[in-house]
């Protein structure tokens, strides 16, 4: 079943579906977890991360379950692919003008300092996602007019 949900996810069909619900479905799951799980990563068995970011305009916090991959001793990496979307996704315009956040991590909370990977960095990082979800190739493909960043999150006492 994890298999087939991955497949649909990479689907312009799907990608269009979970870019517009998905959120709403995880909110819940991970209130009811208190941070620990969210639909996503119970359903497709991706590692999820809980991204905090502090709003581009409003200055609000706001918060958004995420693929998160580890790059290193406390540090994680976020692909902004928006499910191969036109526009990148407000978390990403959130993180280049406030580049502080936290992230939840099975219900820890930890300080952030958010950085695009660039380079050599970006190539590892972005393998090892293909590796955790192949989907993210077809997204690649359907963002192309626009690229996908890389962010890595750094804890905040290393950046």
């Amino acid at each position: 079943m994890r298999r087939r949900l991955r497949s649909f996810a990479a689907t312009r069909a799907g990608s269009w579906l979970f870019a517009r619900i998905l959120q709403r479905l995880d909110e819940p799951v991970l209130r009811a977890t208190r941070g620990r799980a969210n639909l996503t990563s119970f359903l497709a068995g991706l590692p999820v991360i809980v991204l905090t970011t502090t709003g581009a305009r409003s200055g609000e916090p706001r918060s958004v379950p995420l693929v998160g991959l580890r790059a290193g001793s406390g540090t994680y990496a976020v692909i902004a692919s928006n499910f191969g979307q036109r526009h990148h996704p407000a978390w990403s315009y959130n993180l280049r003008a406030h580049p502080d956040a936290t992230i939840t991590v099975a219900g820890r909370l930890t300080r952030v300092r958010a950085s695009i990977a660039e380079g050599d960095q970006r190539e590892v990082i972005w393998r090892q996602a293909l590796e955790v979800y192949p989907g993210y190739a077809a997204y690649e493909r359907r963002a192309a007019h626009r690229g996908i960043a890389v962010w890595v999150l750094h804890p905040a006492t290393a950046a």
